[in-house]
């Protein structure tokens, strides 16, 4: 079905308002949160973290569509697949991290699980899934412009948003070795995209 029917903007609407009401409520969180680094906003504590800024990115693009304006299947796809990593490695290596309650739990089922999920359905609903493998270096752009962001981010500030970035505790030698694992990770997820896309659009 085209992403313009009546069906595909009210899900893109839907997943837009979750992903913008998830970043309101966790900033609403982190402006008191105990955790927050000394001296440091809580926007620009939130800024820096992957899921935050896919989120965001979620929240304007998925915008754009229920406005009426389209993406192109790259872009689309390259969206798809940064928050569904968001989801995946949350539920996969940090949710036993930490045990939110209340608010904090909806707002992290919200970022992590709700917007991840809703943006799926919306691609394999209504998403042009015309990509390809050509596609997939322009994919892993994105997260690799996130990590070298991260890195400089981390060294200068002292503030490491995830715990296989933490190059105080870890050293650069590991850190190098997780962020090619995630690398990978992104790729392979990017090839069952790239499969999924070309079985459901014959």
């Amino acid at each position: 079905m085209p992403a313009t029917t009546p069906l595909a903007r009210g899900l893109a609407t839907a997943t837009a308002l979750v992903a913008l009401v998830a970043l309101a409520m966790q900033l609403w969180i982190a402006a008191t949160a105990a955790n927050r680094p000394p001296g440091m906003a809580a926007w620009w504590w939130l800024a820096g973290y992957f899921t935050i800024l896919t989120n965001l990115a979620v929240a304007a693009l998925m915008g754009r569509i229920a406005l009426g304006s389209g993406l192109s299947a790259r872009v689309q796809g390259g969206l798809v697949l940064s928050i569904l990593m968001v989801g995946l490695v949350y539920h996969a290596l940090l949710a036993r991290l930490w045990a939110p309650r209340g608010l904090a739990w909806w707002t992290d089922q919200a970022l992590h699980s709700a917007t991840p999920l809703l943006t799926l359905v919306w691609w394999l609903g209504f998403g042009d899934r015309r990509v390809g493998l050509h596609d997939l270096p322009v994919w892993l752009g994105w997260p690799a412009l996130y990590a070298v962001y991260a890195l400089l981010r981390g060294a200068a500030t002292g503030f490491w948003p995830y715990p296989f970035l933490d190059a105080d505790r870890l050293g650069w030698a590991e850190v190098a070795g997780n962020l090619a694992g995630m690398v990978l990770a992104f790729a392979a997820l990017g090839l069952v995209l790239i499969a999924l896309a070309r079985v459901s659009v014959r």
